[in-house]
């Protein structure tokens, strides 16, 4: 951890040594360059001097029972925050740590520290990729923050989307502490900790609303503030601290006709803008795509469409966690007298949540079992499932490969798939899908029709959210390099100082005050890959052994050695798995490999006197594969089995007596 240091010019000394770039100073009024104190920044002592012309108000009454709600851990945004800008120490910078998140699309994470305080928004999780066999998911290193544990004074959720929730169940069981959110994002936090068996003492978990504003130790005010996106309760935040205001946008889309009727809170935005923002930490998920984001709305005109068309069953795969969605295909189906079945762990979870909670408005005799659907024709069937992603055990990937226990597809079913591919993960889709199509279904996914818009704003949208915030820095959040060098560009046209723009990575250290940012130091952020119970990172030795088994398949070779001499008893016997199909070919390449395996540890065997010995150097497995490559070209891994046998005993056995 970097201690802070004592003034501005010894920060600026070190950051030539030591930084990778260095954020140019707020241009200074023409008023404050005058006068002999014009270096300093204005102090709170100032500012009353001034006010002391102005008439003194008189301080209204307030009522206990209003005090007792002021006093209250949430109060209404609206209230002067107690954090102000002339709280500013100089040499006593923010420090803003982003662990996830960026020059990647997943596990977002960013720890904001001050003095002694620290909070963290957002805990996510992403999916592995074809280089990680094995793998269950990716989580955030947490390093930093074992490192700084007694710092830390709780968790800022965004929404409950899973690159944004899904490593708190490895984070609480380590760090507990109060975590708060919006009320969809905090019961499905309750449920993965359920899920997981995560115990919930010493974990608060409350829920905030649009306005609601939180204190976090001595220096952090974080304020709520409502945004669209692809789930329900998604928040952007105001970090009010001692050098200024932070805005984090969270995941978020400009849509005017949302289907719960609540709008983007732009008023909010603008009035943040007056009051000036220090730091504007903005995603740039859809940074390349010019124009405003589709209404969701669109989506359920598109349902409607495909709803009167259909004549068999309708299979709708979508993110279980996109509420909306789910109403609108609700809706499509009540309105062409269809009932509804779902299908999928998380799915039934989630709508039972957001039905508790009033989000979902259906008929009482709309919803059935899945396991009664035979006893209705299938044009009053519609199935609301996963597996929009063809996770392996997903419930439409179960269908497609004929594996599910309630639904089989047959001709004339209809498949939705209601979701855009992760990138990197349009190889399974398109599996399921053509196997959808062997069946006889007819598929309609995203690339034939408009059944999908996406909850991230486009580059237009972007472009208002700036220009309503007015940032004096900007920090590009969410996404690939690409994009975060596009949004650096996005923002530069709007007439922002290129230096002002810090394009950072997982771990580095930005120190912020009202008049720089830079990059002081780094820390460990590598991805922590969790296989079962275990945590592994990129280079363990298990990881590439299980890559080194998928490309070259493996040897096995057993040997029996004399325990007394150390010899060799009989021929070594060979076998493989992964490299070789053909039966006789296999009996060949088995045999040269004993061969040369045997004439191998005769050599040693006289050189050294140890065969045992030898077998256990890098050298014996390297010129075996050196020459399996010779021979079929390939080098798999080697695994040596050894027997040990006493041969004196059979010397000294005599017979039966």
């Amino acid at each position: 951890m970097q201690s802070d240091n004592s003034g501005n010019g010894n920060q600026k000394q070190k950051s030539n040594k030591t930084h990778r770039f260095k954020i140019a100073p707020k241009k200074k009024s023409q008023a404050a360059k005058s006068g002999n104190n014009a270096k300093k920044p204005v102090q709170a002592k100032q500012i009353k001097t001034v006010s002391k012309t102005r008439p003194v108000k008189q301080k209204k009454q307030i009522k206990p029972e209003r005090q007792s709600k002021a006093a209250g851990l949430i109060s209404q945004a609206k209230q002067t925050s107690r954090i102000r800008h002339q709280d500013y120490v100089p040499g006593k910078d923010l420090k803003i740590i982003p662990l996830g998140g960026l020059g990647e699309i997943g596990k977002n994470m960013t720890a904001f520290e001050y003095g002694n305080d620290m909070i963290i928004v957002d805990v996510g999780m992403s999916f592995p990729d074809e280089n990680m066999p094995g793998v269950d998911c990716v989580i955030p290193d947490f390093t930093y923050v074992r490192r700084n544990q007694s710092k830390l004074r709780g968790i800022v959720l965004t929404h409950g989307h899973e690159d944004h929730i899904g490593s708190l169940p490895y984070f609480l069981r380590e760090f507990q502490c109060p975590v708060y959110g919006g009320t969809m994002t905090i019961e499905l936090v309750r449920l993965k900790l359920q899920d997981k068996n995560v115990p919930l003492d010493g974990i608060k978990l409350t829920t905030c609303r649009n306005g609601d504003n939180i204190r976090l130790g001595n220096y952090f005010d974080v304020e709520f503030i409502r945004v669209n996106h692809s789930i329900a309760d998604s928040y952007a935040l105001a970090i009010r601290t001692p050098v200024g205001v932070v805005v984090h946008s969270g995941d978020f889309k400009i849509d005017f006709t949302p289907i719960n009727g609540k709008t983007i809170n732009l008023q909010r935005f603008g009035e943040l803008g007056k009051e000036g923002v220090l730091m504007f930490m903005c995603e740039s998920t859809n940074i390349e795509i010019d124009g405003f984001s589709p209404s969701e709305k669109h989506v359920g005109e598109a349902f409607s469409h495909y709803f009167r068309k259909a004549e068999g069953r309708i299979i709708v795969a979508t993110f279980s966690s996109h509420v909306h969605r789910m109403q609108q295909i609700i809706a499509a189906a009540e309105k062409y007298g269809r009932h509804v079945c779902l299908s999928g762990r998380s799915m039934v979870q989630v709508f039972g949540i957001a039905n508790s909670m009033g989000y979902i408005d259906i008929k009482p005799d709309t919803l059935i079992d899945i396991e009664s659907i035979d006893n209705y024709p299938d044009d009053q069937i519609v199935i609301l499932t996963t597996g929009s992603q063809a996770e392996p055990m997903s419930a439409l990937t179960r269908m497609a490969f004929d594996s599910h226990r309630s639904v089989d597809i047959q001709k004339g079913d209809t498949i939705i798939i209601s979701a855009d591919p992760i990138p990197g993960n349009e190889k399974p889709i398109y599996r399921v899908i053509n196997e959808l199509y062997k069946k006889g279904a007819h598929v309609i996914y995203q690339s034939l029709a408009d059944v999908h818009v996406s909850g991230h704003a486009y580059r237009n949208e972007l472009m208002m959210l700036h220009t309503l915030i007015k940032p004096q820095f900007l920090i590009p959040v969410h996404g690939e390099y690409r994009m975060l060098c596009l949004h650096k560009e996005m923002a530069m046209n709007l007439g922002m100082d290129e230096d002002n723009i810090c394009i950072l990575a997982n771990g580095d250290i930005l120190s912020l005050n009202p008049y720089e940012a830079r990059v002081t130091d780094h820390v460990t952020a590598n991805p922590v890959l969790i296989d079962g119970s275990n945590a592994m990172d990129c280079n363990d030795k298990v990881l590439n052994d299980r890559i080194h088994l998928s490309e070259d398949g493996v040897v096995s070779i057993a040997l029996t050695i004399d325990s007394v001499s150390g010899d060799l008893i009989c021929p070594p016997s060979v076998n493989s798995i992964g490299l070789l199909d053909s039966a006789d070919n296999k009996d060949a390449i088995h045999g040269a490999i004993a061969e040369k395996c045997e004439a191998l540890l005769t050599q040693a065997g006289r050189r050294d006197g140890s065969i045992e010995a030898f077998t256990e150097k890098r050298a014996f497995r390297e010129h075996l594969k050196n020459f399996i490559s010779s021979k079929i070209g390939r080098k798999p891994m080697i695994l040596c089995n050894i027997s040990r046998i006493d041969t004196d005993y059979y010397d000294r056995y005599y017979g039966d007596t």
